[in-house]
């Protein structure tokens, strides 16, 4: 009798693990929707530094690679070191990443609104840039939702943070031309970025589904 409860015991115990653990096409479908909300989010990125660089750096073609900012994340990674990252390492370091881009465009945004107090001649097209931005915040603030759910079903959403940065402090020894040129790398490494991240989750999807 002690044997044959000891087993209907166990069977419960992996039945609610079972029921509790989310199957693999439940998975690929998160990561799957994560994905479509990374592309498009960089599709509205795109056209944004399009805008910013016609309306802030006065020429839609205006291209600089060779500057970066220190705040941001790293670009550059290695192939097989980012192919062999778990996924919890892989998604945790997605919610830090996205979180540090929210951060930058938050600061970005309220630089904008003041120079829009203090040039009312520019208030039109400051505040479409300034509406875009904060678009952009609002998707990346839905993906990084999404993505700390899925590092665990226990973590706490993570909401995210505007860099503690004082607003005229960081504009200090800064002429109004780097000013400019810091939104153009922000939203520069931002889309590629986003072009990093939507290969992670085509990457976890297939993993999931394999």
């Amino acid at each position: 009798m002690t044997l044959w409860w000891t087993l209907v015991t166990l069977c419960c115990a992996l039945g609610c693990v079972a029921s509790a653990a989310p199957g693999p096409l439940v998975q690929t479908h998160k990561y799957k929707k994560s994905f479509r909300l990374t592309t498009f989010t960089r599709t509205r990125v795109q056209h944004l530094l399009k805008k910013y660089k016609e309306q802030q750096m006065g020429n839609v073609h205006f291209e600089d690679r060779s500057r970066r900012l220190r705040d941001l994340p790293l670009l550059s990674t290695d192939f097989y070191r980012w192919l062999s990252l778990s996924d919890w390492d892989r998604l945790h370091a997605a919610v830090g990443d996205m979180q540090a881009y929210w951060g930058m465009l938050e600061r970005k945004r309220k630089q904008l609104e003041e120079e829009q107090r203090e040039q009312m001649a520019v208030q039109a097209t400051q505040s479409r840039l300034v509406h875009s931005i904060r678009h952009i915040q609002l998707y990346l603030q839905d993906l990084i939702s999404q993505v700390s759910s899925q590092v665990s079903t226990a973590l706490t959403v993570i909401r995210p943070r505007c860099v503690p940065t004082p607003a005229h402090a960081d504009l200090t020894g800064k002429t109004v031309w780097d000013s400019r040129v810091e939104g153009y790398i922000i939203l520069r490494d931002l889309d590629l970025y986003l072009t990093k991240l939507a290969r992670d989750f085509l990457l976890l999807a297939s993993k999931a589904h394999a």
